[in-house]
């Protein structure tokens, strides 16, 4: 700004010579004033300029997706507890039983998503072959002697022990999505011809998704179904794709409602909330009064009514509905606002990345995520018929925690592949380490 003063005409030359007033801060010339108060950092200090600098750290993502899932781990934990206690005590006469297993699943899931975080990029990849085969081999055992019927759904392994009951589609999610990101990343160069779009990633998904459904496990074989489209999605797939496979999807749930007598028995309690109170919309109306009778703030930890017996599947399923009771309106957002923060944070990672592999298995973990949480929260609201589906990270649940932790294990794994991060972390490990140095017997005191 200073150069074009200068080449002013000549009648203001002499008032672009003379000094400005003395303002503080200023510095000579009004122009040079202006440029240092634009400079200044203190233009850029407010609550937005503080959030997009902390945005812009090469480890953001990885800490979103770190301390949002976190959080969310904490309190489920914590409701796990609080929702548990009365059925835990009078059916194992210990108030702490469903924590302590809880506990227990946690520290495994834990140790797998550390594991998983810090395996090398290459050989996540090559394992995601070996766990869609064991998926499918853990499905298909549920058809044998040592599949278990648990709420009429064959979808449980029993071996030998209660600790030990594993429902496997918990598993084949994680494992359709990192195999999936595999098989597509492999062929980035093809997808635009639909054969390798879809060959062989929609057979084995849809195989993985078959296996769940002749379980009678409707709700966790829409969520599979949801992730298989939600990574064909981020592919890129055209929507002609996208057209026959919602179709197909229509008619596959239309199917499931028609040839299961309980199924229609729960949409048609959905449709009319005023039929079979003491029934099929037992559970739902349960669920809709705790989240009322907690109002803004709830009627406090630990206080929950509905949980004596009223509100069947209170630390599993409806466990949203618990904390609505017990924290009101405002820990509900809470909890809302964790989940948009890890999904938020998942995005972020699959659009920063710059390897076809860690976009997909971000995204498909991230599509995984929040489409369980949309169908969790929809049927605690009664904005869709009760489908089975835990809350991830909050639900209790075994194979759920252990998986759900695993693929935080994946997404921390692909936050840290970021352009950014990954030279950071390069950078960081060529770094010397510091070396600690003792000097013993100094000369000073001999004498």
């Amino acid at each position: 700004m200073s150069t074009l003063v200068h080449n002013r005409p000549n009648r203001d030359r002499s008032a672009a010579n003379r000094p400005a007033p003395n303002r503080p801060g200023s510095r000579g010339h009004g122009s040079s004033t202006v440029k240092a108060d634009t400079d200044s950092p203190s233009a850029d200090r407010g609550f937005l300029g503080v959030v997009h600098s902390v945005l812009d750290r090469p480890l953001a993502s990885y800490h979103l997706v770190l301390g949002s899932s976190a959080l969310l781990v904490a309190l489920g934990v914590m409701m796990v507890l609080s929702a548990s206690s009365v059925n835990a005590y009078l059916n194992y006469d210990d108030s702490y039983y469903y924590v302590k297993r809880q506990a227990i699943f946690l520290v495994v899931g834990l140790v797998g998503a550390v594991v998983i975080m810090k395996l090398p990029h290459q050989t996540l990849r090559m394992l995601s072959w070996f766990s869609i085969a064991l998926a499918a081999i853990l499905l298909i055992l549920t058809y044998t002697p040592l599949g278990l019927t648990v709420g009429g759904n064959r979808n449980w392994l029993y071996l030998g022990s209660s600790l030990f009951l594993i429902q496997p589609a918990e598993f084949a999610k994680l494992a359709m999505i990192v195999w999936g990101a595999d098989v597509l990343a492999r062929k980035q160069k093809l997808l635009d011809q639909p054969l390798h779009l879809l060959i062989p990633y929609l057979p084995g998904a849809g195989l993985l998704v078959l296996l769940v459904v002749f379980q009678g496990d409707a709700g966790t074989a829409v969520v599979m179904a949801g992730i298989a489209a939600g990574v064909l999605w981020i592919v890129g797939a055209p929507m002609r794709i996208f057209g026959t496979l919602t179709l197909l999807g229509m008619a596959g749930v239309v199917s499931l409602f028609l040839t299961s007598p309980n199924r229609m028995r729960r949409l048609a309690a959905f449709l009319d909330p005023t039929a079979d109170l003491n029934g099929a919309n037992d559970q739902a109306n349960a669920g809709m009064y705790a989240i009322a009778a907690g109002g803004w703030w709830g009627v406090g930890l630990g206080a929950s009514r509905q949980k004596w017996g009223s509100l069947p599947a209170a630390h599993t399923d409806f466990i949203f509905a618990v904390i609505g009771e017990e924290f009101g309106l405002f820990g509900s957002l809470i909890v809302l606002a964790l989940v948009l923060v890890l999904g938020y944070a998942g995005v972020r990672v699959a659009m920063r990345s710059d390897e076809a592999f860690t976009r997909y298995a971000a995204g498909g973990v991230t599509m995984w995520f929040m489409l369980q949480s949309l169908i969790n929260l929809a049927v605690v609201l009664r904005m869709l018929p009760i489908a089975g589906v835990p809350l991830p990270l909050v639900s209790y649940g075994g194979s759920a925690l252990i998986a759900n932790s695993m693929a935080v294990g994946v997404l921390l794994a692909c936050a840290r592949r970021e352009p950014a991060a990954r030279k950071l972390l390069a950078k960081k490990a060529r770094s010397p380490k510091p070396r600690m140095t003792a000097i013993v017997g100094s000369g000073r005191g001999r004498a």
